[in-house]
């Protein structure tokens, strides 16, 4: 049971950076035309942005969840 709860935390981690990067992209896509002086991106471009502190959460939760379950793991074998 422990290694599925290590596998998930896994998981999480992963999608967590996945989305973390999807954000960093979506940033660096609504600041570039505002240094170089074009046309702004729409709004929704501004709400992708939200996705980097989303992936953050998702991966610290993974963590977490990893965390837990290697302390699960060393009390049953100790």
């Amino acid at each position: 049971m422990s290694s599925k709860s290590a596998d998930r935390g896994d998981l999480y981690v992963k999608s967590g950076a996945i989305v973390f990067g999807l954000g960093a992209l979506a940033t660096v896509a609504t600041f570039v035309p505002l240094f170089l002086h074009l046309t702004p991106l729409p709004t929704a471009a501004y709400w992708l942005s939200m996705l980097m502190p989303l992936g953050f959460l998702l991966a610290l939760t993974g963590m977490v969840l990893s965390a837990r379950a290697q302390r699960r793991r060393v009390r049953a074998e100790g």
